[in-house]
């Protein structure tokens, strides 16, 4: 849905972008995550119409960004990090101001700031001003003004930046609603743990260039090809530990605090039911295994060196 490729961007001599490719597939949630400075925000306007590439192509539904930028617009809802606000004014005018700023017949209008209204939860607050909406509101309201016009793509950038735990949360179902209506959303946040939870896959970038790319689970795996379990031991006996040592395909054994084991073992599902098997052979009583789930974070650590441009 949308394709970056071999993207390159100067600002003057700074060299911002370095052959940056990123394809984010249709009806999915990508994560696009950097350090500051990365080259995020750069790569973000161009998708969004408000930047031109120095060299490469960007294009949106096969539409390219340069040559049409009008067309892709219409397809496009985009969110930046930071927006401005008529805060003298209600939700329903806002709304409203918007709605007609993107064309909007009268015959539909009030029918789709309705519809906006709803998705977003702001019924409540709809005849109040703007400038007494809490941080969580306002980031709902842009979300709503956003998707007056209907747009198949959706850009977000920072979408929870500055919300308390219950605003994130809720503005995670939200994003999560949007995809289920068939909405292709890339998603530029720093809140790792969830982009890990609601991603599709993701694009790191650092220093302008693409670190690594792909669903979290696969970036991972190539970072580190052992996959691992966390082993539940009814009454472990002292040589459990030894005994799972010794069990086909496993490369590692060690114990968490919490007394959970530790298996760390190369194959897929045929060698950790052998595994398994092999402990209950053993009697070692399994009484439930965890799947290792690969961290975003952690991924984030290993790819990047912590270095600006």
């Amino acid at each position: 849905m949308i394709r970056v490729d071999n993207v390159s961007h100067w600002f003057g001599a700074f060299r911002a972008l370095t052959d940056v490719s990123i394809e984010v597939p249709a009806n999915q949630i990508f994560g696009f995550i950097g350090p500051n400075g990365a080259g995020k925000t750069t790569t973000i306007r161009m998708m969004a119409t408000l930047l031109e590439p120095d060299r490469g192509r960007v294009s949106v539904d096969g539409i390219d960004v340069v040559e049409f930028p009008s067309e892709v617009r219409k397809l496009l809802g985009f969110m930046p990090d930071s927006f401005g606000v008529y805060e003298r004014i209600t939700v329903d005018e806002y709304l409203e101001f918007f709605a007609a700023a993107h064309g909007l017949k009268l015959s539909t209008r009030r029918r789709t700031i309705d519809a906006c209204i709803e998705l977003t939860e702001l019924g409540a607050v709809r005849d109040r001003l703007v400038q007494v909406l809490s941080k969580g509101m306002k980031q709902r309201l842009a979300i709503a003004r956003t998707l007056l016009h209907d747009p198949k793509v959706l850009i977000l950038d920072e979408p929870a930046n500055g919300l308390d735990p219950r605003a994130r949360i809720e503005m995670r179902a939200l994003i999560e609603d949007l995809q289920r209506l068939g909405k292709t959303i890339l998603l530029s946040s720093h809140i790792l743990t969830e982009l890990s939870d609601m991603c599709s896959s993701v694009a790191i970038l650092e220093k302008g260039r693409v670190v690594a790319s792909g669903s979290v689970d696969s970036i991972g795996r190539t970072l580190r090809p052992e996959r691992g379990v966390r082993m539940r031991l009814l009454a472990p006996a002292d040589d459990a530990e030894q005994k799972l040592a010794r069990a086909p395909f496993v490369s590692g054994v060690s114990r968490d605090p919490d007394g959970a084991f530790r298996v760390e073992y190369r194959g897929g599902d045929e060698a950790l039911a052998d595994i398994v098997d092999y402990a209950v052979a053993e009697r070692l009583r399994v009484v439930r295994i965890e799947p290792d789930q690969n961290d975003l974070e952690r991924i984030f650590l290993e790819v990047t060196k912590g270095e600006v441009q």
